[in-house]
């Protein structure tokens, strides 16, 4: 009767027990969506799901924006001094050079952005929260000079706490001395684009970053000079809903565009040929 019954062998597990490191996953501030970190990644860290635009570094946006192997940095010796002798200031200087580099909170050099010359400033917010200290009202001013001097259009990427307050008036004095030479492009007729950042407010937002020929704002992004609660103290009303978002400010004729982060590279490399009074690349021979 063998042939009516079935003979049980016992099995031997042939599944493998995949772990998944934790630092695979990223979480999204805004919605709480998790998802593979590599998408994070291709997706130029902004949310797939509800497209919250998150805080990237410098060279990131360098990597971004400029054509691949055209970038060059300007100044990279110009460290912050402590003029005013203020408490603990070196030792956090000394901190934010091993935490966001050496190079202070903007990053200064010239590349290419398909194929046409330009100067670029990129802030990084991590270094002091990008605070505008003396070097980096320097590297701006020096960098706005040489596109006055060799007409070459300028780009900044504002990303900003406000003035450094640990340089008391010499920080504020580095709004002044940026806004002369912009000031200058602009009766040149050289092209100016400024791109805010989450967040750009402070002095940065009240100089440089508001002067820009064409001022693009990434979604999201928080852009005002004192915060919403400081307002609301001082003019005793509730603020609107989004108040000093790029959505808002764009609404009310103080941006000019809003541009997702993927779309940054080709937007601004139009905007400069049209500026510079060439073809669109589609109709390009």
């Amino acid at each position: 009767m063998a042939w009516f019954k079935k003979e049980r062998k016992p099995r031997s597990s042939e599944r493998v027990k995949l772990e998944i490191p934790a630092d695979a996953w990223e979480k999204c501030d805004e919605c709480g969506h998790i998802d593979i970190k590599e998408r994070f990644v291709q997706a130029l860290s902004v949310c797939p799901k509800c497209g919250h635009h998150r805080r990237i570094s410098a060279q990131e946006y360098i990597d971004v924006l400029v054509d691949e192997g055209s970038w060059h940095e300007l100044d990279v010796k110009l460290r912050s001094a402590d003029p005013l002798a203020f408490e603990s200031y070196k030792d956090r200087v000394q901190v934010a050079y091993k935490k966001a580099g050496e190079l202070d909170a903007v990053r200064t050099g010239y590349a290419r952005l398909h194929g046409q010359p330009v100067n670029l400033a990129v802030m990084d917010f991590a270094f002091m929260g990008g605070s505008m200290g003396s070097v980096v009202g320097e590297k701006v001013a020096r960098l706005a000079q040489r596109s006055a001097e060799k007409g070459i259009p300028l780009m900044i990427v504002s990303a900003s706490g406000g003035a450094r307050m640990q340089e008391g008036a010499l920080s504020l004095m580095q709004m002044a001395k940026t806004s002369v030479v912009i000031a200058e492009l602009a009766r040149k007729g050289i092209p100016f684009i400024s791109i805010l950042t989450n967040p750009t407010t402070g002095g940065v937002s009240a100089s440089y970053a508001m002067q820009g020929d064409v001022i693009i704002a990434e979604p999201g992004a928080v852009v005002g000079f004192a915060g919403p609660r400081v307002i609301k103290q001082t003019i005793g009303q509730d603020l609107p809903e989004g108040f000093q978002t790029a959505e808002f400010l764009v609404e009310h004729g103080m941006v000019d565009m809003v541009v997702p982060r993927g779309e940054l590279r080709d937007t601004t490399a139009q905007l400069l040929r049209h500026m510079a009074g060439r073809r669109p690349v589609e109709a390009a021979d």
